[in-house]
């Protein structure tokens, strides 16, 4: 996190809250947060996109990115995984995605990968989720959800989201 009186040039930050003098009390500034944003609709455009798209549930799109990255489009995980759906490297690649931090290309990516994944598992939404969060290679390791609080908790987060923006939409 940085502090500036000056936009970066690439437009990629996020205003909190803008500060001015107070005209009462020269000596003083004065803190007026931005209006909030709901953070959980603004990428609706792309998710019903990318759910016709892949014949994906919307609600499950947004269930994994709100788990994933909480609708930041440039988080960025210890591990290495990117944007809204937290795409690794090499997942990017393999769905062509060219900036996993555009959200657009991130969330057809991932969603095409979540895609996959219902195909290969048969909809196995345990199995699908697992796989998501651990990895293919994991998730037939141990022949279903690995053992890891991770993956386990992952799983019913995402479930339970999925469930909220189901019956909200």
């Amino acid at each position: 996190m940085y502090f500036s009186d000056k936009p970066k040039l690439d437009g990629g930050y996020r205003l909190i809250s803008k500060q001015q003098k107070n005209p009462s009390n020269r000596n003083r500034w004065v803190t007026t947060p931005e209006k909030k944003v709901d953070v959980t609709t603004q990428y609706d455009n792309y998710i019903s996109y990318a759910a016709r798209s892949y014949s994906i549930a919307p609600s499950l799109i947004k269930a994994v990115i709100h788990a994933e990255s909480y609708f930041d489009t440039y988080a960025l995980s210890s591990a290495g995984a990117q944007g809204l759906m937290q795409l690794m490297p090499i997942t990017a690649n393999q769905y062509q995605i060219s900036n996993p931090y555009n959200a657009r290309q991130n969330i057809l990516g991932g969603s095409k990968h979540l895609s996959y994944l219902m195909n290969k598992y048969s909809d196995d939404l345990d199995l699908v989720l697992a796989a998501y969060n651990a990895g293919e290679t994991v998730v037939r390791r141990y022949n279903g959800i690995p053992p890891y609080r991770e993956t386990i908790n992952y799983v019913k987060k995402v479930k339970r989201l999925n469930e909220r923006y189901r019956i909200g939409s």
